[in-house]
Formats: structure tokens, sequence, C-alpha cells
């Protein structure tokens, strides 16, 4: 029997992973009795083991490879639980909704935003284990894959099987999984063409804090109240566990086009992705980097705005949509540039070797991404770079447009700073303060894709004012006890509000 896909390690620990500490101090809350340990593991597979205690601890949120060079892991769950079926992760839910053990639903641990560590310690849920594609209705196009599917497994045998593609491809593909798509609400990088992932969904199924089960969604189209599906995507795990999914899919594309240009600003090169999207082209690539971007990755002079370009799909279509973007793109003082360039880029996405590398040479290096509507975006891009800049130590703040809609698009920036190592949390904290609180007050949404987690918590309630009470009481409904993923989403944990980080 083939052994499912485990979740891939950020960073190696600096020590052994057995070893590795809880840098957040261990809440008493989280705690579990030896006679529900052994009520978890007669329901599934369960682990104390300290290496696997601490590998489940952390995702790749860049402060917890910072802490992993210290042999510390984000925070530590009492027991890592790897249910095998829904029957299971009910059972599971049963038992910690009843003894009140906090449950941390996890899949890949892929996020950069620490959704998936289990800050108040209790279950750590590995989802990986319900893998696969488990039906296909060729006819409607329409999947149902279990939630610990990693990407490339699951098209593979799309492609290979059933000549489909769901068209999901975030940089994380290699080492996510389906659930995390769903309950981060991500986006991949041909989303203009396929949608980002709560586009692709047509149902879902999720247990709920007290073991029951339930479905929505399953439709085209509906008029039967609200969309129930819409209220588990992007919860991150603290209004329901994901368990299986449905999920709209594509004939495989029979053609494929790419192009890439050269502006002579950023802001004309915004103009182009504008109107040529405002005119209903929507290639599945459309990235547009600034200068700094352009020349660190697609060797650009520094101050010309670079823009990549592909399509896929039904070849009449494609070529229409690459002569209406050639169009805009030459309208707006675009020239064309070396469209190997794209293919680059392609071999080169989802590296993450840098992150890494600098992490351990003492560099502060995240990346902030938010949309906002078209006329607003320069004013979003100027007022983000020039806070991330004023903050001590900043060494670089640059952007690129990377998903595009008919009322606005995601802007994506990237930022380092090199501050002394006694200082690495506070500057990481003060650039995220800036660029975030820049982001709202010039017209941008809190996330557009990586989510919240713990390191938005503070922000939830400037982006969402007063619509954050009707998000908590949700939260008290469903999750009475408060015990799925407590300290994530700007939700309320009570009298243990003082644990969460920073200190609000």
């Amino acid at each position: 029997m083939t052994q499912p896909m485990q979740a891939t390690a950020p960073i190696e620990f600096s020590g052994s992973a057995a070893t590795a500490t809880s840098h957040f101090p261990p809440q008493t809350r989280g705690s579990i009795s030896a006679d529900a340990l052994a009520q978890l593991a007669s329901v599934c597979a369960s682990s104390t083991d300290a290496a696997t205690l601490a590998e489940g601890g952390r995702d790749w949120w860049p402060l917890s490879l910072s802490w992993a060079l210290r042999n510390e892991t984000s925070a530590l769950p009492g027991v890592v639980c790897r249910p095998l079926n829904t029957s299971e992760v009910s059972a599971v839910m049963r038992i910690c909704h009843k003894e009140n053990i906090p449950v941390t639903p996890a899949g890949g641990r892929s996020g950069v935003t620490g959704a998936s560590i289990p800050l108040f310690g209790g279950v750590l849920l590995d989802l990986t284990s319900l893998q696969g594609i488990t039906s296909v209705d060729a006819a409607s196009g329409i999947v149902e894959v279990l939630p610990g599917t990693f990407g490339p497994d699951m098209e593979s045998e799309l492609n290979s099987q059933h000549k489909l593609t769901v068209g999901h491809y975030p940089q994380s593909f290699d080492i996510s999984t389906v659930g995390g798509w769903i309950a981060c609400r991500g986006a991949g990088q041909f989303s203009t063409r396929y949608g980002k992932i709560e586009d692709m969904v047509v149902g879902l199924e999720v247990v709920l804090a007290d073991g029951t089960v339930v479905l929505t969604g399953g439709a085209p189209a509906a008029a039967a109240g609200p969309d129930l599906t819409e209220v588990f995507l992007g919860s991150e795990g603290t209004l329901g566990v994901i368990t299986r999914a449905w999920l709209r899919a594509h004939p495989l594309p029979e053609f494929r086009a790419t192009a890439a240009y050269r502006f002579p600003t950023f802001t004309q090169g915004i103009e182009a992705c504008r109107q040529l999207i405002r005119a209903g082209a929507t290639p599945a690539v459309l990235r547009l980097y600034d200068g700094s971007e352009s020349k660190r990755s697609h060797e650009g002079d520094g101050t010309q705005a670079t823009l990549l370009v592909l399509d896929e799909g039904n070849e009449q279509l494609v070529r229409a949509t690459m002569n209406v973007v050639q169009q805009y793109a030459t309208s707006n003082d675009a020239i064309v540039a070396d469209v190997a360039l794209v293919e680059k880029w392609l071999s080169h996405r989802n590296d993450t070797s840098a992150l890494q590398s600098l992490t351990k040479k003492g560099f502060v290096v995240d990346t902030i991404e938010v949309a906002a509507p078209w006329s607003q975006l320069m004013q979003v891009n100027d007022a983000v770079v020039q806070a991330i800049l004023q903050v001590p130590h900043a060494r670089s703040a640059t952007c690129h447009l990377s998903h595009s809609y008919l009322d606005g698009a995601c802007v994506y920036f990237t930022f380092a700073a090199t501050p002394p190592a006694e200082e690495f949390e506070k500057t990481y904290v003060a650039l995220w303060d800036a660029a975030q609180r820049a982001a709202l007050q010039a017209g941008a949404n809190l996330s557009h894709h990586h989510g919240v987690g713990l390191n938005r918590n503070r922000f939830m309630t400037e982006a969402l004012g007063t619509g954050m009470k009707v998000l908590q009481s949700l939260k008290a409904t469903l999750d009475p006890n408060n015990i799925l993923n407590p300290g994530k989403m700007g939700l309320s944990t009570g009298s243990n509000d003082a644990a969460l980080w920073p200190m609000r």
C-alpha cells in the first residue's frame, strides 16, 4: 500500500526535532487527560512522539522558520491524530467537544500565516490520510476528492485518467492539499482563467465541532437561502473540518500561447491590464512586475515593468484573448519582450529556496497580498511601499500584480529587512503593522489568498468592522466550546485573549 503524502517541513530544526521546545508558552487549556488520549487512540492513529509533535506544531509562516533556527517549534500539540475517514473525524470531534480539548485541523501545513499552529495545544488533526479522488462525473466535470489530497496527485490522476484539470496551481502546489486550499480560500497562478478556489467548489462535506456531519452546495447554482458552502470557505478550521469536496473541472487545454511585454512604468502596465480585463480578455496568467522585481527576476533594467501572459484552452478563444492583450499592451506604450521570460517563470515559480537561505542569514523576508478596485491599485501600491520603507532596518519593498478581475486585482508585495538578531521579531511585527494598515487605509482588503491565521489576527476588526460581530456569532453557534482552531481569524478566545500573538 502506498504511503500517504505528508506535510513538507519548511526548514530544518537547528537541533533534534525531538528536543525542540515550544515558542509559545504551553496553555493549560490544551492539556489532555490520559483517559482522553486513550479515547482518541481508540478512534484513529494517534501519536505523542516528541518529534511528531514538534513537526505538527509549525507551518511555513516566516517566523516559524526563524524560531526553528533556535530549535523551537511554534506551539506543541498534546497529540497528533490521523483519521482515515469522515467517521473517524466525527468521533474525534465528539470526544474533544465533550472534553473541551482544542483541535487544530491541518493538511500540508504550507500556509504562511500561522493558521495551522496549535496555539492552545490539544489535538493537531492531521487530515493527510484522507487522500484520493473518490469519483468523477465526467459529463458534468465534477470531481469528488478528499481533503488531504496533495495537488500533484489530484492533477496527475485527473489529467491521465479523465483528461480533466481543476486548474488550481498555487505556488505551494507541490506541498499543499485540497482541504487547505478551501479552508484558506487560496488562489492558483492560473486564476484569471480558472478562478480562485471558491469558484471551483461545488459542495462540501464538513464535520462540526460536536461531530455533526453536514453537506453543503451540490448544484451549479441555487436560490435556497444563503450559500452555506461560503460559511466554511476561508474559515481556516475555526467553524468546521472539511472532510470532502466536490470541485469543478475543465477539459485539458488543447492549446497554449504565451507573450511578454515591457512597459515604461508600472502605472501604464496596470492600466493595460485593467483595460484588457474590462474588455473581456481573461488569460490564465496575467502577471505584471514593477521595475525592481523585473530587474531581480525578469532581466529588466530596473525602471520598466514586465508583463508575463499565458493562456490555454480552445485555440480560437486563446488566440482571440492574446490578440486583445496585445492590443491593450501596445496602446499603453508596451514593447514586446522575450517570450522565454514566461517559460523561465514557469520553471522557477514554485521555488522557495531563497526564503530558507535568507532566513538563515538573518533577513526578515515575507510577502503581503491584498486586493483592491482598479481605481485604487496605484495608491495602494504607493502607500504600502512607502510604509514598509519607513520601518527601521527595511531594505526593500517591491510589488507585482498577480490575479485580475473585472473590478480590480491583487497586488502582491515582497519586503526584506536586516535587523539585529535581537530585533528580528519586533521588526517583523513593525513591517506588517505598517504594510497592512497602509493597505487598508488606501482602500485594499485584508487578504487576497494567504488568509488570516495568527499573523493577521490583530487586523480583523479593522478590516471587517461591525461584520466581525457576525463572524463571532457564527463561531459561538457552530462551536460553542471554542475548540476549533482557537486564537485565529481575530475570533475571541475569552479569558485566553492575552495569550495571543502579538499582545493585543
